[in-house]
């Protein structure tokens, strides 16, 4: 009889928590792409700063890693680089800057100010409320959830342009969107699913 009564309270507070949930999202990798416009000597730039990587032979970009702020960019012969690893579009600016600077130190001086373009945004976080993972991938379309190979379940919102990564300590993680305002938007849209195949 316990155990009966421990279980309604569970369902009542798990539908109280669904109202109350505390939410909370926040921005943990930004990845960019842009384009020095200007041809870089790749060889030369491994051979002269040390925080690079370069094999020509396994893949055709350089790696640079930035200490302050902590990020990682892929730069390319032709000038495009892959910035990721910063959590602000200000971290990324500087982030940047300073490959600028680097390839100054090397004889290169690039003139324009490149334009950012945000690939994708991961964010992470909690709906603020205990998931039944099982329940959600028999409700929810565009799910896969295979939890002896991965313990989270993974849900498309195709509406959001977005994918979460959903656990069932209530923790999340998004992808596949392009500004925090297409975060806070998804996590708005996700939540209310949530709470229509909870009820």
């Amino acid at each position: 009889m316990k155990d009966s009564k421990k279980s309604e309270k569970e369902v009542k507070k798990s539908g109280k928590d669904v109202e109350q949930s505390e939410k909370n999202i926040r921005v943990v990798n930004i990845v960019v792409s842009t384009s020095l416009e200007h041809d870089i000597p790749l060889e030369k730039m491994a051979a002269t700063l040390s925080n690079t990587e370069y094999n020509p032979e396994q893949f055709p970009g350089l790696v640079i890693r930035i200490k302050e702020p902590k990020t990682s960019a892929l730069i390319f012969s032709s000038g495009k680089v892959v910035c990721t690893g910063a959590r602000t579009i200000q971290k990324v600016e500087e982030s940047i800057v300073k490959i600028i600077a680097s390839l100054k130190k090397i004889g290169i001086t690039i003139t324009i100010k490149p334009i950012i373009n945000i690939q994708n945004i991961v964010a992470s976080g909690s709906v603020g409320f205990p998931l039944n993972l099982n329940v959600l991938a028999m409700k929810l379309e565009n799910t896969e959830y295979e939890p002896e190979q991965f313990p989270g379940l993974v849900y498309k919102l195709d509406e959001a342009k977005a994918t979460f990564l959903l656990f069932s300590n209530g923790k999340i993680v998004c992808t596949g969107t392009k500004s925090e305002n297409e975060v806070y938007s998804a996590l708005d849209m996700l939540i209310e699913n949530l709470k229509k195949v909870m009820k």
